[in-house]
């Protein structure tokens, strides 16, 4: 494959070999990576690149670090596929999602085992036979750390587009019938949420061999709406990073008092 930077760094995000740690959290906005890596012991910028921002540090004196992915497929599998060049081995999405299920509600975290692959990206690298699945163990660890931290969560099947407004406002596009009749389709099945990146990374990682999970803040559920039910709308992802952090202190911990 052709390296189209001019030096040993990955073109897109900026990044060299050794830059990152094995534990890499990968939320969407740039402007959340400083946010993340204040849970970091000396945290260091490392890249800054179109729309990947990249800064490592340690947890537990193990490297980590958060690299921003921007929004949507393309771009996130761009992130994923360098990172593991980079010396990247274990992903955790941290990201915001619309609520869809009438049990999940704003300020809620959802954790997906699996995705809907109902974007483009993922079908450049598996026929769509192929479920879009998260790793068990980081999905447990997920799970359990969302429990210790005393967070209402919820674990399953989150769908991804590639078309926000092809969620908000899909009768007024030419193909309404689709969109309007699919999502119909994806809340009787027992869709969590709805975002955008998830089943474009858990098809890559299975395609690099690497360990991927993702844990979602719920902004806002346009389905509570509808049936009047209250839905107030939050935007402090904290929760879900937090999440995040503790899951892979634990996996830290285990990594270390397993060797």
């Amino acid at each position: 494959m052709i390296n189209y930077s001019e030096d040993e760094r990955c073109y897109h995000i900026g990044v060299r070999p050794g830059e990152v740690g094995k534990y890499i959290i990968l939320p969407g906005d740039p402007k959340r990576c400083a946010k993340i890596a204040k849970y970091f012991d000396n945290p260091v910028q490392v890249a800054d690149n179109r729309e990947y921002v990249t800064i490592s540090g340690t947890l537990l004196g193990e490297k980590v670090s958060v690299c921003s992915t921007g929004i949507g497929g393309p771009s996130a599998s761009i992130a994923l596929e360098e990172l593991s060049q980079c010396g990247g081995e274990v992903f955790i999405r941290v990201g915001t999602a619309g609520g869809m299920e009438l049990s999940v509600e704003s300020g809620d975290v959802v954790i997906a085992e699996s995705a809907i692959r109902m974007e483009g990206t993922s079908k450049e690298y598996a026929p769509i036979e192929w479920p879009a699945t998260a790793d068990f163990f980081v999905t447990k660890e997920l799970y359990d750390a969302a429990n210790r931290l005393g967070f209402k969560n919820h674990v399953g099947v989150v769908q991804c587009k590639d078309a926000f407004y092809g969620q908000h406002k899909p009768e007024d596009l030419p193909v309404s019938y689709e969109l309007l009749d699919k999502w119909q389709a994806w809340l009787k099945l027992g869709c969590k949420a709805s975002e955008m990146e998830s089943a474009a990374l858990f098809t890559v990682a299975a395609y690099l061999k690497k360990k991927i999970g993702t844990v979602l803040f719920i902004v806002s559920n346009q389905e509570r709406v509808k049936a009047g039910m209250s839905n107030p709308i939050y935007h402090d992802t904290d929760k879900a990073i937090q999440v995040a952090i503790e899951a892979i202190k634990e996996m830290i911990r285990r990594e270390q008092a397993s060797s």
